[in-house]
């Protein structure tokens, strides 16, 4: 945590803290593929405003959000999704196939929740039954620090 605290000092923001944000939850949990979707209630839309891996999954536009079981449970009931084999991701992302490409087959989705609504998401992916429970209740303790990186870029884009 201290590593992202350092890096809200630094130059270069939002990307300096998405990068130590990054460290900091490959540190805890480890990942092949992480990125951070911001989610837009007011518009409906969700966008991905950081990845580890911009030729896959590049940070661009905006995406419909979605009203499924996915939704349900992260949205809705605040709750870390995990789907710790490709069938499952398969079930609820329809681009499974890039994923598994990338050498990923389960998926850790943590919401960032402030003021009672997710601002976001962090996506964590790895090999196949990465996601221990072990795993995910240390990433519960990621939140803190995703809700400094989130209120930071939502900051700075009110002063734009």
């Amino acid at each position: 945590m201290s590593d992202l605290i350092k890096a809200l000092a630094s130059k270069g923001q939002p990307n300096a803290t998405f990068q130590a944000l990054e460290r900091l939850v490959n540190d805890t949990v480890g990942v092949t593929l992480f990125t951070l979707m911001e989610i837009d209630h007011e518009k409906g839309v969700a966008r991905r405003n950081y990845t580890n891996m911009p030729d896959a999954y590049p940070v661009s536009g905006e995406k419909p959000m979605q009203h499924d079981r996915w939704s349900d449970h992260v949205q809705g009931a605040h709750q870390t999704f995990v789907a710790n084999s490709i069938e499952e991701i398969a079930d609820v992302f329809p681009d499974y196939p890039l994923i598994q490409s990338l050498g990923c087959e389960s998926c850790m989705n943590v919401p960032i929740v402030v003021g009672g609504h997710v601002m976001g998401t962090l996506n964590c992916l790895n090999v196949a039954g990465h996601f221990t429970p072990e795993r995910v209740a240390a990433a519960e303790g990621l939140k803190e620090a995703g809700a400094i990186a989130f209120l930071l870029n939502e900051h700075l884009k009110g002063r734009s």
